[in-house]
């Protein structure tokens, strides 16, 4: 590794995990030596398969998004040149757009009325090497998310909306400071999932997603995607090194949800969203109006810190999360009110999808030592463009 590398990462390190101060902090719980993830590829997949080429989006809509039921689609991407041009050694950043197609059943993207600078941030390329992962979480204002993996193995696993935050949430004095990591809920949480005192109506979805092949063309391994419905908690572990993107919309159908968390989240943009809405599609305003805000959507959203309760309970509705790029989102308009006020780190719920970037823990006058955790990197995507820290994602994933 040239010195110029190494500081990349040293300061990647410093800026994604500033409460990881020391190289022996990195490698405290011994994963690499303890933790098995090939066991976890081993699953009773229980999650519905469809065909892109044989389901319709009428089909996709009354089956799957109108009941917030999760589902892989297979056969949806077949005709990326993502499958052929991206590595984890190699993407260009630049023309990143041109490689892959948003899935037929996802077109619509109502955020995209409210500009593409004050809208959420919804799209991310994602990267990273054997046992990284995101950790425990739901997607920020009721929206869904699809995501396609374009190289590897990552396991998922899900939760109905209705599951309460505190069994799917690590315990307290569960991996210290890495209690957030998807490689603590596995190895903490997962097995209570297991027993027989856990919740029926709370079992978890269990889908495995894979894609390995020598040069990433392999037409006979069955392109995958998968849709997460609003309000589902999910985590997610890399079994090897994997490439995937991600993106978190809103349709017509998740529309009146999203509406409710926006105003009642973002309420500044709430207002700029509707006005625009009132130009380009009058017919989502009237939607709009007759949404009750005094009522609980019934979708419950993640919190705003490991250590809040404002959303411990199965119908809270308050979106205090930060999307973590700047643009944070407090849940009254009296903290929106508070321009150029930037949440300080503890205010960041750490399962949102904020760009992360960790990799291995060294000193910069020794080798590094094998890695315990791995974050991936999530880099948002914004104009056809890697944002903040995109070259760091044109680097691979050093493993070493």
């Amino acid at each position: 590794m040239d010195k110029r590398t190494r500081r990349a990462v040293l300061e990647a390190k410093k800026s994604a995990r500033p409460e990881l101060k020391t190289a022996e902090e990195w490698v405290r719980f011994n994963y690499h030596e303890t933790f098995d993830e090939h066991s976890f590829a081993s699953v009773n997949d229980n999650v519905e398969r469809i065909d892109a080429n044989k389901c319709s989006e009428e089909e996709f809509i009354e089956k799957f998004e109108k009941p917030g039921i999760p589902c892989v689609i297979v056969n949806g991407q077949d005709n990326w040149q993502a499958l052929k041009k991206w590595t984890p050694e190699h993407v260009k950043r630049n023309k990143i757009l041109e490689d892959f197609e948003i899935p037929k059943y996802f077109q619509d993207d109502l955020f995209q009325y409210a500009g593409e600078k004050r809208r959420p941030p919804y799209r991310w390329f994602v990267i990273g090497p054997s046992r990284s992962g995101t950790g425990i979480h739901i997607d920020p204002l009721g929206t869904s998310a699809w995501n396609s993996l374009v190289f590897g193995h990552k396991r998922w696993c899900m939760f109905p909306r209705m599951t309460p935050r505190e069994l799917v949430k690590p315990m307290v004095g569960e991996g210290g400071k890495q209690r957030d990591e998807a490689i603590t809920w596995f190895t903490h949480v997962y097995p209570r999932t297991r027993s027989p005192d856990w919740p029926p109506e709370c079992r978890p979805l269990n889908p495995l997603f894979h894609f390995v092949c020598d040069r990433l063309d392999s037409s006979e391994v069955p392109r995958k995607q998968f849709f997460v419905p609003g309000g589902w908690w999910h985590v997610v572990l890399n079994l090897d090194r994997r490439v995937a993107i991600t993106q978190n919309f809103c349709s017509v159908t998740n529309f009146p949800i999203v509406w409710h968390k926006t105003v009642r989240g973002r309420p500044k943009l709430s207002r700029k969203w509707y006005a625009a809405l009132k130009k380009a599609r009058s017919d989502l305003c009237a939607i709009a109006d007759t949404v009750d805000l005094s009522k609980s959507t019934n979708v419950q959203s993640d919190s705003s810190s490991s250590d809040s309760s404002s959303s411990s309970t199965s119908t809270s509705d308050s979106e205090g999360s930060c999307s973590g790029c700047g643009d944070c989102s407090g849940d009254s308009a009296d903290e929106e009110k508070q321009r150029g006020k930037r949440c300080e780190p503890k205010d960041h719920d750490r399962r949102t999808k904020r760009r992360k970037v960790s990799h291995m823990g060294m000193r910069a006058d020794s080798p590094p030592p094998p890695p315990t955790t791995y974050k991936e990197e999530i880099v948002e995507i914004r104009n056809g463009h890697m944002t903040n820290g995109g070259e760091l994602a044109d680097k691979k994933m050093m493993e070493r």
